[in-house]
């Protein structure tokens, strides 16, 4: 958990509840600004496409539509994220070699692949007080496109966009 989130309300018996299936490798909460509407944290992975349609202006809002059941998004947001023990341990938790950004698009990827659902559970909400250093700050910028560049060059970025391009990830 990100020290920008606070919790208003009783989030972890849900989030708890929703481990209990275990095919669900994370549970996330749904994340809210300060003013009370939805963030964008539960996304498809991302692809160079989506990167420069939303560079464009041209991809922006949520991925997925957030009711009140649970969601399996591709990924969620590493501000808030609750795992098993032994799913995190198997996964070999976050990749270091990232730094601020992309380690949750990362594990959650490398979840995806090893059988594991990413869930949102939009029972349980957070308030994020969001920075978003890199839409103001050079260095984080920068920081930034390293990661997603790292991202884009990995094993498990190229074994997704091979099975969703063939139909076998959903």
């Amino acid at each position: 958990m990100n020290p920008d989130i606070r919790i208003n309300e009783e989030v972890f018996a849900e989030l708890h509840a929703c481990l209990q299936d275990q095919t669900v490798g994370l549970v996330a909460p749904l994340v809210v600004g300060p003013n009370g509407a939805t963030e964008d944290s539960a996304r498809r992975f991302p692809t160079p496409l989506r990167i420069l349609c939303k560079a464009l202006g041209g991809c922006w809002g949520s991925n997925y539509a957030t009711k009140d059941e649970t969601v399996f998004p591709d990924w969620v947001a590493g501000m808030f994220m609750l795992f098993r023990r032994e799913v995190y341990e198997k996964m070999g938790g976050f990749d270091e070699r990232y730094f601020l950004y992309y380690e949750d698009v990362d594990l959650c990827a490398r979840l995806k692949l090893q059988g594991y659902k990413v869930a949102l559970s939009p029972v349980a909400k957070v308030v994020h007080h969001a920075q978003r250093s890199s839409h103001r700050d050079l260095k984080y910028f920068q920081l930034h496109q390293a990661s997603m560049l790292r991202f884009f060059l990995t094993a498990p970025f190229w074994e997704i966009s091979w099975l969703r391009l063939t139909k076998r990830f959903q």
